[in-house]
């Protein structure tokens, strides 16, 4: 059996549109081929983790169950394509944040630190050699970096097509 592997995705601007502080339900649109993308991961027998900084909980723009329900919405999505995310990693602290518990400097999650990025290669077993990460930020470069893993800055286009070349590049069997 093949040793496992897995693809971490940021998620405002790489599987769905960034209008600022996505988190509600019916204003979610996906990247084009970013669910085909998800799909494709998941048919090779992959891990799909999504790592994302959610300052705007701590900001006290949109809650925790908030976010949530915008997770459940791409779910529901996803299953309707046969395709799921095995795990979504959110980080909801920042140094000012409005409310006191999420209001933490350098928080060790808060990407470019890679606190969810490791804790989910540890929650799946997989080897930082056999992981990509794909986002949209500098920050998000650093933080696969910072977790031994290849990160591929993503800007425009069919997110698939994007993954595919990636993958090739980092070596995963899609």
């Amino acid at each position: 059996m093949p040793a496992p592997f897995a693809v971490i995705f940021d998620r405002d601007g790489v599987l769905n549109e960034d209008y600022g502080y996505a988190f509600e339900p019916a204003k979610l649109v996906w990247i084009p081929g970013a669910r085909a993308a998800i799909k494709r991961v998941n048919a090779a027998g992959g891990r799909v983790m999504v790592a994302t900084n959610q300052s705007g909980i701590g900001r006290g723009y949109y809650s925790e169950a908030q976010m949530h329900g915008f997770h459940a919405e791409m779910e529901r999505q996803l299953a309707a394509d046969g395709a799921h995310i095995d795990r979504i990693y959110f980080c909801p602290f920042h140094e000012e944040a409005a409310e006191a518990r999420y209001r933490q400097a350098n928080h060790p999650d808060r990407k470019p630190n890679p606190g969810m990025l490791l804790r989910a290669l540890g929650d799946f077993g997989i080897d930082p050699a056999r992981a990509l990460m794909i986002g949209d930020k500098p920050a998000d470069m650093q933080a696969a970096g910072a977790a031994g893993i290849d990160g591929y800055l993503y800007e425009e286009g069919d997110l698939e097509d994007f993954l595919l070349d990636a993958a090739s590049r980092t070596g995963l069997p899609l």
